[in-house]
């Protein structure tokens, strides 16, 4: 029996009973998606396999019958497209956070998987706010923008694996070089002192550089030229682009409690009884932002002084891992600040920043 007359058979029944509320958990893959469907209170029905065409079918066919229908999926490598096509088909459709979704039976399965969120939907809908944690999908607009800024990052980061390979080379030859030995200054000097053989293989290695690091630096010059004219000294036109590509829009925070959860510089706690002790930021959220706040923090120590969260790290009072958390510190309260600064709640004026003139 195919994947379609599965679903047709599960379309035929569903109507049959009468059912007015279908919830659908989807495991989605890149081949195929395993889908477990629960009519109104009953209990989650047997997964099956499919493709995500005869999902956006299925669900059309119960819309067009008149049945509510929610589905439930992890975000994923796969994207948002079978998010998009469920909305327009008609369903109401979430994507939510991967977790574990185990039952302690240390079984792992698609079927599973499904089943499981299958059943945080149904809880979900009956009320229970935190049976999962939703995902808010950019449009296609914002994806793309975002796709240009990641990679910008993709480049950068396969510029420093061809130098990291050229450096070790080196070294195991008695040669110890740092820095960008593949510039065209640093290799006149350096060829000269280097065997022909392994001048030909770090030619090889340049010319595999060359281009990317041309691309690397006509995205950047992209990205630069979409930032506003004027911004806070030591806050780069590629870091706001970058930030802002990879917020979406900061209209989409209602408080600075979001906004900070957002970041994953929020810190972890253990609390039982009597006893009480902080832990480690709890990273969650989006980890570049978080990345891009801490090196944009350690800027401000240097060209904003008067930055109110960074007067800790200016005063040098502090050492070691203390003077790091000082630093989580400020990069928590710089993303609440940026968000007010993007939504005109407040100027650099008001937050002690300096703005260069034009």
């Amino acid at each position: 029996m195919n994947k379609q007359t599965n679903a047709t058979k599960l379309t035929e029944r569903i109507l049959a009973n009468k059912t007015e509320v279908i919830k659908i958990g989807l495991d989605v893959h890149a081949c195929d998606v395993v889908m477990c469907v629960q009519e109104d209170a009953s209990l989650a029905q047997r997964p099956q396999r499919t493709s995500g065409a005869q999902v956006v079918t299925f669900v059309r066919g119960l819309v067009k019958a008149g049945r509510k229908v929610y589905v439930c999926q992890e975000a994923g490598p796969c994207g948002y497209g079978l998010h998009r096509q469920l909305e327009t088909a008609g369903a109401t459709s979430y994507v939510v956070v991967p977790r574990t979704l185990a039952d302690g039976r240390k079984q792992k399965t698609d079927g599973l998987d499904a089943t499981a969120l299958a059943d945080a939907l149904d809880r979900y809908q009956r009320g229970n706010t935190k049976a999962f944690s939703t995902v808010r999908v950019p449009t296609p607009e914002e994806e793309q923008k975002r796709a240009q800024s990641r990679l910008r990052d993709q480049l950068k980061q396969s510029i420093r694996q061809w130098e990291a390979r050229g450096r070790s080379l080196l070294l195991a030859q008695g040669h110890h070089i740092t820095g960008k030995w593949w510039t065209k200054l640093c290799w006149e000097k350096l060829r000269t002192t280097l065997p022909e053989w392994l001048v030909a293989e770090l030619e090889m290695m340049r010319k595999a550089i060359a281009p990317l690091a041309i691309q690397e630096k006509a995205r950047r010059t992209q990205l630069e030229a979409a930032a506003p004219q004027t911004l806070p000294k030591a806050m780069g036109a590629l870091t706001w682009a970058l930030l802002l590509r990879e917020v979406c829009d900061w209209h989409r925070f209602k408080n600075r409690r979001q906004v900070a959860s957002y970041t994953g510089l929020c810190p972890g706690g253990h609390q039982s009884g009597g006893t009480r002790r902080d832990g480690h930021i709890n990273r969650h959220g989006n980890p570049r932002i978080r990345h891009l706040l801490i090196e944009l923090i350690w800027r401000l120590v240097r060209w904003q002084p008067a930055y109110p969260p960074v007067k800790g790290l200016v005063a040098g009072t502090a050492k070691g891992a203390a003077r790091r958390k000082l630093a989580v510190a400020a990069a928590r309260k710089l993303s609440v600040d940026l968000w007010r600064l993007a939504t005109g709640q407040t100027t650099p004026e008001k937050l002690h920043l300096i703005v260069p003139a034009l």
